[in-house]
């Protein structure tokens, strides 16, 4: 069985983890405090990062991404990256997209300053940066209602690589209560759409020690 070493709000730890329950596989979750640096930990990914795989042969795979795509490949199911080359390519786009300019722009302002600097012992949070946060989520919102109306999901016709990596970033702001949800209806109902997913749905069940998530997070008709 693989092992996943994660964070409570990790969105790239909640990709993995979504990939996991779409190819059907199952495996152990270890609570990973990166922040730490714990030798062990440091051994199976010297950058410390979570996630970190480790498969059944006891191989360790570090980068969200690189999990992603290696799962994709050795695991039966439908190609979570599409079936031609331009497909992949838009894909792996969308993947980047909110896996780097998301997460920078929006995750680590909002996530990052509330939970994670609280965690670590770094301080109080910097308005400005939530400020930011808040203010550069709209856009990629409406970025996700533009996408949402050309195609069934946001890469092409198939569910994709790409509707995870956003979903999980979302994942992690909206159990903060920080998506403003009414604003923009076609997002709420992409999401809502990846929220009844199976593979979805153990997110759902997530509790962080001392910090209960809004009471629409984990209903499926929010």
């Amino acid at each position: 069985m693989h092992t996943l070493y994660h964070g409570w709000l990790s969105p790239f730890s909640r990709k993995v983890r979504i990939t996991l329950g779409e190819k059907g596989l199952a495996f152990d979750l270890v609570v990973e405090k990166d922040w730490e640096r714990r030798r062990e930990f440091l051994a199976l990914n010297p950058a410390g990062t979570v996630p970190v795989l480790v498969t059944t042969d006891g191989v360790p795979l570090a980068d969200a991404q690189t999990i992603c795509e290696y799962l994709d490949e050795t695991s039966a199911g439908d190609s979570l990256m599409g079936a031609d080359p331009l497909l992949r390519a838009e894909v792996r786009r969308l993947a980047a997209w909110f896996d780097d300019k998301f997460y920078r722009e929006v995750t680590a302002n909002l996530v990052g300053e509330k939970l994670y600097k609280r965690f670590m012992g770094m301080g109080q949070p910097d308005s400005n940066a939530i400020r930011a946060g808040h203010y550069n989520l709209g856009g990629h919102l409406d970025y996700i209602v533009w996408l949402s109306e050309r195609r069934r999901w946001l890469a092409g016709a198939e569910f994709s690589l790409a509707d995870i990596s956003a979903a999980a970033q979302i994942s992690c702001v909206d159990y903060l209560g920080d998506v403003p949800w009414k604003d923009h209806p076609g997002a709420k109902d992409w999401y809502a759409r990846v929220k009844s997913r199976p593979s979805f749905r153990p997110l759902l069940a997530d509790l962080i020690p001392g910090l209960a998530p809004p009471r629409h997070y984990a209903n499926l008709d929010f």
